[in-house]
């Protein structure tokens, strides 16, 4: 059984840099600076202009990615695509993706599968989870796993969005998951999920039980309430489910892998909020300098935090081969994952 392994990494994020002190004097909400940072540690964010789709973020991403791991696109053998803010309601941005990629152009057309996962915040370490196994199985060599957002266009940039509008960034990230029969790569992942939350973290822009799903006007134009419109969130039960299922995921990983928190050497955590992520790091005793963070320049990117980070440490020589290092993210369901890797 051949190993698993991260062959490539990849990210991109729109140049428009919006910083919280814009939120207030191009957007007029009323807040300031030190009360986001404060909060949440985010200071800046990128916002993708007018025009641009999740697949569009993604795409240079994914290039990236397949560049850095030596291949060419038709080298896939599937997409994974992890996103809450895909392109339309259907199909998954992942076909889209596949496009755009040129993978279905040519006499060498290659007509890859391509899979949305829809898991939010832990998505990419569902999506590298499922790559894993894929490759393991010797069913694929080489799959891309992408995390893009496009929030921008989905937030209430009111003061009464506030809460929510100053986490959220646009941005991607992609790895490419591949063979190997050196002993390195994925040791193992663990995911979870309780839906007894699902509504305490959601957007429920459409209603699919009502009939219509969408309400309409005498005119059949939609019309949706503000509370399904934008998304909604408790955000102290969510801090309080976050640290305890992060905490939990990481120490399941280590105790079946038989190892503890100072065999690895960095730790990348989901980028949702800096004080969940600071909390989660002083309870299990991580030193600051081997944990990864970029929320005070990117804010919470949802499925691309995870890559965007990977990327960059990668890029910054931060993070280099032989280093054993761990992933944990927590997010809208309540969903959770985790994965030890050795790079």
């Amino acid at each position: 059984m051949p190993n698993a392994y991260i062959s490539g990494t990849g990210f991109h994020v729109p140049p428009r840099v919006v910083t919280n002190d814009a939120l207030r004097t191009e957007y007029g909400i009323d807040t300031t600076s030190d009360w986001i940072i404060q909060r949440t540690g985010i200071e800046e964010r990128r916002f993708a202009e007018e025009g641009v789709g999740t697949a569009d973020l993604a795409l240079p991403a994914a290039r990236d990615a397949i560049e850095r791991a030596g291949l060419r696109p038709h080298d896939l053998d599937m997409i994974l695509f992890a996103t809450l803010s895909p392109d339309h309601a259907f199909p998954g941005s992942g076909c889209y993706l596949q496009a755009k990629l040129g993978l279905c152009d040519g006499n060498d057309a290659k007509f890859v599968p391509a899979l949305d996962v829809r898991n939010q915040c832990s998505g990419f370490l569902y999506s590298l989870g499922a790559a894993t196994s894929m490759v393991k199985s010797g069913a694929c060599k080489h799959v891309l796993v992408v995390g893009a957002e496009k929030h921008s266009a989905a937030l209430d940039l009111t003061t009464r969005g506030r809460t929510v509008a100053s986490l959220f960034g646009d941005g991607a990230g992609a790895v490419v998951v591949s063979a190997t029969e050196e002993d390195r790569g994925v040791r193992g992942w663990w995911l979870g999920a309780d839906g007894r939350h699902a509504s305490v973290l959601s957007q429920k822009v459409w209603d699919i039980k009502k009939r219509n799903f969408i309400p309409l006007d005498e005119e059949g134009r939609g019309l949706v309430e503000p509370s399904h419109m934008w998304a909604q969130m408790d955000g102290k039960l969510v801090f309080r489910h976050a640290v305890e299922r992060m905490i939990g995921a990481l120490m399941r990983a280590c105790m079946e892998l038989s190892i503890t928190r100072d065999d690895i050497d960095l730790f990348f955590f989901h980028q949702a909020n800096l004080r969940i992520n600071q909390y989660v790091a002083d309870q299990i005793g991580i030193p600051p300098e081997r944990l990864v963070s970029n929320i005070q320049r990117y804010g919470n990117t949802t499925a691309a935090t995870i890559p965007i980070l990977l990327a960059e440490a990668e890029r910054s020589g931060k993070l280099e081969r032989g280093m054993k290092v761990a992933m944990v993210g927590f997010g809208s369901g309540f969903t959770w994952g985790a994965a030890v890797v050795d790079w």
